[in-house]
């Protein structure tokens, strides 16, 4: 009889837990940061360094594999992977070309927003007003992103209290058959 691997259904990388029961290259790209693409070029860079299959179950591999693949996913460059593949090119202030993932990403979006939106660029101001960056028409979309326009309800208090005061109708006799 063959003897069934034992299976962590959690397995952490980069601070992310990951589904335990799907392949290698799917289970990556739970991670934020790593799309369709990049998860499959990460698991075939992973399979050419440790020979484990691609389509291997996150969970039945060893925690010294875990630690080689976080490494590949920190530093995909190291690995082999084209820098065409990377979400980070031509950094602004450094010029670097890199892939960030988790809350590095998180924070080099925020900071470039912030940039754009303090040399009082197009996009930074379309950003910062919560209106669509790229052209798109907005007389009849984009509508659900700011407040409320246009007649709004009575409060509470002035509905109920107006109610209150007002005397209650005599009720109607039941009608004969």
């Amino acid at each position: 009889m063959t003897e069934k691997k034992e299976i962590r259904y959690i397995v952490r990388i980069i601070n992310k837990d990951l589904t335990g029961t799907s392949q290698i290259y799917k289970a990556v790209q739970e991670i934020k940061g790593i799309g369709q693409r990049m998860g499959k070029n990460i698991a075939e860079a992973f399979e050419k360094e440790t020979g484990v299959s691609r389509h291997t179950r996150i969970g039945e591999m060893t925690e010294d594999l875990d630690q080689k693949l976080e490494d590949i996913v920190l530093h995909p460059d190291k690995h082999g992977l084209p820098k065409w593949t990377l979400n980070r090119q031509r950094d602004f202030e450094t010029g670097a070309t890199t892939h960030m993932v988790m809350s590095e990403l998180d924070f080099a979006i925020r900071k470039d927003l912030q940039r754009l939106n303090q040399i009082k660029s197009y996009r930074g101001l379309r950003h910062s007003w919560g209106l669509p960056v790229r052209g798109q028409k907005t007389k009849s979309t984009h509508r659900g992103k700011g407040g409320v326009v246009g007649v709004t309800k009575k409060d509470a208090k002035g509905g109920a209290s107006a109610s209150a005061a007002k005397p209650a109708a005599p009720a109607k006799p039941a009608a004969k058959k």
